[in-house]
């Protein structure tokens, strides 16, 4: 296996900007991570349950991807406390950041853009 994060892997260019953009975003991918593994492990045990739309799990994906690791990991937990029996639910998209400058990889983990 590579050392070589997986966006780099085939690409003959590697600078060392690549990967001190990149150290940053570790947090963020971390929780990309553990969500990608909850929603393929515990997510398809509950079915569809969430009163609101994107479901609560894919809520959290883009707040993280969008916001960070702790401001989307805070919007996260507002979101899963409103989706209750008692609410209206609907649909509820992330409020795409202002400054969102990255790109991401096929399975939803961010990258430093390679526009910069």
């Amino acid at each position: 296996m590579s050392a070589l994060p997986s966006y780099a892997m085939g690409s003959a260019h590697l600078h060392a900007g690549d990967l001190a953009r990149s150290i940053p975003l570790v947090p963020r991918n971390l929780v990309l991570g553990f969500l990608a593994g909850y929603r393929a492990v515990i997510s398809p045990l509950y079915g569809e349950v969430c009163a609101y739309y994107p479901s609560c799990s894919a809520y959290a994906v883009g707040a993280v991807q969008q916001h960070g690791a702790v401001k989307g990991s805070v919007l996260s937990a507002w979101r899963i406390l409103r989706c209750n029996p008692w609410t209206k639910g609907g649909v509820d998209d992330v409020r795409p950041h202002d400054h969102f400058r990255h790109d991401l990889t096929a399975r939803g983990f961010v990258v430093p853009s390679r526009k910069d």
